[in-house]
């Protein structure tokens, strides 16, 4: 492979789930320089990797060893799109792994995508309605029952929004947050120019004419294993669309007030998101 791995060209795509970042990675696939796609494998990988080498025969295994097996695994993983100049890796968890990943790729880029919590529940609800026939695997039998079983599933801390929206908290009060740059999900839909003009800016790239009435990327395959078709759908055009919650009004309650990124004060994270 060459050296693409060495300059500050892969980036990462993060956040909260139901908040826009496949549609962010359709959009960005549209430019010919970038490769960008929905959740890979990596970070899970990156994970166990890094927990191996701290067990038996970690004393044979040195800093410099770790390094390279590490960076050999994003080598090796994007090997077949060497022929793309910038690479983005997408998973939410990449939040809660700044410190070792900023250490192999300190001039990387981790952008969030995020969105009101409230929101995000009623997006997983619409879909788990829609499929009304074929049980989700993004829940026990006994977290099926009701929508309040649901959510309360959904946010729990090792679960689909708890978990990731743990890990976003640790990003953005951390001390490796000024590498990120936290977009919300309305403002992406409501002003996708600017909003991808920022992003460009953000990463230090020459700008791109995004065609915002025709993005293209579907996983079928992906949601289909999850029970749960339409997970990873994006629409063709980027729109914001009113609507009605699903939710009981004290369940919307609850999870509208967990967007903490509302009061960036103590955070050096970059934001963007509509004006106040």
């Amino acid at each position: 492979m060459n050296d693409i791995m060495t300059s500050p060209t892969l980036h990462f795509i993060s956040g909260l789930p139901r908040s826009g970042s496949t549609l962010l990675a359709g959009l960005l696939r549209q430019n010919p320089r970038f490769h960008a796609r929905m959740s890979s494998p990596v970070c899970g990988l990156f994970t166990s990797l890094i927990a191996s080498m701290g067990g038996e025969g970690s004393m044979f295994i040195t800093p410099a060893q770790r390094e390279r097996i590490l960076r050999g695994l994003f080598e090796n993983y994007f090997s077949e799109f060497s022929d793309k100049p910038v690479l983005f890796d997408t998973n939410r968890m990449w939040c809660a792994k700044l410190p070792p990943l900023l250490q192999l790729y300190p001039g990387a880029k981790v952008i969030c995508m995020v969105r009101n919590v409230a929101w995000i529940m009623d997006s997983i609800e619409r879909l788990v309605r829609r499929n009304a026939f074929e049980p989700s695997k993004l829940f026990g039998d006994g977290e099926r029952a009701t929508v309040y079983s649901r959510c309360d599933a959904l946010g729990s801390r090792d679960r689909l929004v708890g978990m990731s929206w743990t890990a976003m908290k640790e990003a953005f009060y951390g001390d490796q947050a000024n590498n990120l740059l936290v977009v919300e999900y309305e403002y992406l839909t409501r002003a996708p120019q600017k909003t991808m003009q920022l992003i460009y800016g953000f990463l230090g790239e020459d700008a791109f004419e995004h065609d915002f009435d025709n993005v293209e990327y579907d996983e079928p395959e992906f949601d289909q294993a999850l029970a749960t078709p339409g997970l990873h759908t994006v629409g063709r055009k980027v729109r914001f669309e009113e609507r009605r919650t699903l939710l009981p009004p004290d369940l919307f309650e609850r999870f509208d007030k967990l967007s903490f990124w509302n009061d960036p004060a103590p955070s050096l994270a970059n934001l963007i998101r509509p004006a106040a």
